[in-house]
């Protein structure tokens, strides 16, 4: 049924992405699919990275140790920009299409005010892919 699964991972957040990265990784076991594990770093130097070579080498790490915990074919895909919280969800969007996802599996946070002013990175990435969205609140 699914043959790519894509996570959105922010790797600053990972305790927060447990549920979704266990919800990811059954489902591609159920359905003999890959994960590939997204990822949008800044190209400027971070606490979470000085260079975008070690960003991606980082998520690549990420990816492989998923792989290895839930026995699935996994991989990494990094994006690097400018600003990250501004050009997040055009890049999920433009990494979704350029992975051919059938499914994203989503961390996610319970609703709020704000989501009534600003919707959230999974509602937008609902809204603008061809692709199963699957939001997973912690």
């Amino acid at each position: 049924m699914f043959h790519k699964v894509v996570v959105p991972v922010d790797l600053a957040h990972e305790a927060a992405l447990q549920k979704a990265l266990q919800v990811a990784a059954t489902m591609a076991q159920t359905h003999a699919a890959e994960v590939c594990y997204v990822g949008v770093g800044s190209a400027s130097p971070s606490a979470l990275a000085r260079s975008p070579a070690e960003y991606k080498a980082k998520l690549e790490s990420f990816a492989q140790s998923q792989a290895a915990q839930y026995a699935i074919k996994a991989s990494a895909h990094a994006i690097m920009s400018h600003d990250p919280a501004t050009d997040l969800n055009k890049a999920l969007e433009a990494a979704i299409a350029d992975l051919q996802a059938d499914l994203v599996v989503m961390a996610t946070h319970v609703p709020n005010i704000s989501d009534y002013i600003w919707a959230g990175h999974g509602a937008h990435v609902a809204a603008h892919s061809t692709a199963s969205v699957l939001l997973v609140r912690d």
